[in-house]
């Protein structure tokens, strides 16, 4: 995978590049949501489909794992050592859905799991999305992962 430095030269050429390709610039946000200031870890998602309940993709393909957040699978089992939801894989699926489907979300990457991101993600209206998931009881917070780096900080 390869991440693009986001430095002064590239902020710089951003205009130019829209201009070229006529392009209506996008408004930069104050801040990121989560957060009061960026950090090199943080990218944008506009979200194209949610794939289950722990689990989305965004328009430029990448796949996104929610961070310390565990769901019942689609076909409604629990994979072996994961924790298990009472919640069905339906139901948190919804959630997500309702949640981020269609959106441009802010997301902090944390690390990698099966060719998919993890992450802490939140909406335009600066919800922790991973934590709304826990919270909506669709899902439950994976605490080894959570030990990691916890979710719910706000």
């Amino acid at each position: 995978m390869v991440y693009w430095p986001l430095d002064d030269d590239f902020e710089r050429l951003v205009p130019k590049l829209e201009q070229m390709l006529a392009v209506e610039p996008k408004p930069k946000p104050e801040r990121e949501p989560g957060s009061a200031a960026p950090t090199a870890d943080r990218f944008v998602c506009d979200v194209a489909y949610v794939t289950d309940g722990d689990t989305l993709r965004c328009q430029d393909g990448m796949r996104i794992r929610l961070h310390a957040v565990a769901a019942r699978e689609t076909d409604e089992t629990c994979s072996p050592g994961h924790p298990c939801p009472t919640a069905s894989a339906a139901s948190a699926t919804a959630e997500l859905r309702r949640l981020a489907a269609n959106r441009t979300i802010t997301c902090e990457r944390i690390g990698q799991s099966y060719n998919r991101v993890t992450a802490i993600c939140w909406t335009p209206a600066e919800v922790e999305i991973n934590c709304a998931m826990i919270r909506s009881g669709t899902t439950v917070m994976w605490d080894r992962f959570n030990r990691e780096r916890p979710i719910c900080r706000s």
